[in-house]
């Protein structure tokens, strides 16, 4: 139990710093370019602590679910005093606005790069060919016997006995070998070859590749028990052959990291993107389960979901599952800002470069600049998006409470 708290804390510590990390890119590039940051907060809600350092406050709220950072005049319809109307943010160029918003996304990324390439380094990477690939009927080992098993545990270790048969090994089948086909049926997976195993019977031809050669052997079949999956049992062939295991982790060096890194933060970026586009269609399902349904593992989990996960994960000594969950963090975080819509910092992208754009055409027309963008029109817009992303919020916390996803069963 204690160290399931200490994951949790662990998660939440680690939640917070990625989202200061994020509100640091903001402050960091407004100050650098002459902006006044008023203030520079982890966490919503009472405020814990303050202190101030110049110009900024900086400080801790009670709730981690979020930070911001507070600069003067974001738009032109923020107010802003005599003293900080030269420095304010909407006065500056858009390129530099664009930077400003853009960097606290860029260090979501770069974090998150960061974590998997220490994880990479420490504990290797997630071998994810293995994962996404069936694998090939390289044979790693051949057994000493075949024999009836009513359990999983009975058929992952068999006692042998005198008289037991052994196929494979008596038919001179041996470690190394690739089984290209079983009885006349191609084999280029191990699940075909398992199948066709399966119903075999009797003597069985079977052809492997042995140091690149073609190799024909004659494999006796026996019919043995097996479980089925639902606490009977099932016949099938069967020929004492273990398959070679890809390895779930993949170990790197300082430099083969780097690249391993890359590829692994592409993967990443591409599952981030592809679960936000799935997000919607998800939320009923999330529902469903507050409600008494099974909750669907893929279902989205709020902070406290995941600060469960993260638990969950030490608790079960899984730091692997722990980091790459940190890791994810941070590239949804940057994700979901990416978004152009208000208030993320996509959607203040969004509206300067449209004032950009609409300027530029205007210029072209010989006009004058227009009008900043009125705000208040998109607050509506603003305030629905709003409203959804809290009404998210809820029923995910509420389903992480009743039914949360699990790690473990």
């Amino acid at each position: 139990m204690l160290s399931y708290i200490i994951g949790v804390v662990l998660f939440v510590i680690g939640a917070c710093l990625s989202v200061a990390v994020h509100e640091a890119g903001h402050m960091l590039t407004a100050k650098a370019f002459g902006m006044k940051v008023r203030r520079f907060f982890v966490g919503f809600g009472p405020k814990i602590f303050s202190f101030r350092r110049g110009e900024t406050e900086y400080g801790l709220k009670a709730i981690p679910l979020g930070g911001f950072c507070d600069i003067a005049g974001m738009t032109a319809l923020d107010e802003v005093t005599e003293d900080e109307k030269p420095r304010a943010m909407y006065r500056f160029a858009a390129w530099k606005r664009t930077v400003v918003m853009v960097a606290g996304i860029a260090l979501n990324f770069v974090l998150g790069f960061v974590i998997l390439y220490l994880m990479a380094i420490t504990m290797g990477l997630p071998n994810l060919a293995a994962a996404q690939e069936e694998p090939k009927p390289n044979i790693a080992s051949v057994s000493a016997c075949v024999r009836d098993a009513r359990t999983i545990e009975e058929n992952n270790n068999p006692v042998c006995r005198p008289g037991d048969p052994a196929p494979a090994r008596d038919a001179g089948m041996l470690p190394g070998d690739l089984v290209t086909s079983v009885g006349g049926t191609p084999t280029p997976t191990w699940t075909d070859m398992l199948a066709a195993v399966q119903k075999a019977e009797g003597p069985t031809p079977v052809q492997v590749l042995r140091n690149g050669q073609p190799v024909d052997l004659t494999i006796n079949v026996p019919r043995v028990l097996r479980p089925d999956g639902n606490g009977g049992t099932k016949q099938v062939g069967a020929i004492g052959a273990a398959r070679v295991m890809a390895p779930r982790m993949l170990d790197y060096g300082p430099v083969a990291a780097i690249g391993g890194t890359v590829s692994f933060t592409g993967e990443m970026f591409s599952q981030t993107v592809q679960k936000l586009i799935e997000f919607p269609q998800r939320i009923p399902a999330v529902v469903e389960s507050i409600f008494g349904g099974e909750r669907d593992p893929e279902t989205p989990v709020s902070i406290v979901g995941a600060s469960r996960i993260g638990g969950e994960a030490v608790e079960a000594g899984l730091w692997e599952v722990f980091v790459l969950l940190l890791a994810s963090l941070n590239f949804f975080l940057g994700v979901f800002n990416l978004l152009p819509l208000l208030p993320m910092d996509g959607g203040h992208i969004a509206v300067v470069w449209y004032e950009k754009i609409r300027n530029s055409i205007r210029k072209a027309r010989g006009k004058g600049i227009g009008a900043p963008v009125d705000y208040t029109k998109l607050s509506s817009v603003t305030m629905v998006i709003v409203f959804i992303g809290a009404a998210v919020v809820l029923l995910t916390v509420t389903a992480d409470i009743v039914n949360p996803i699990r790690l473990l069963p």
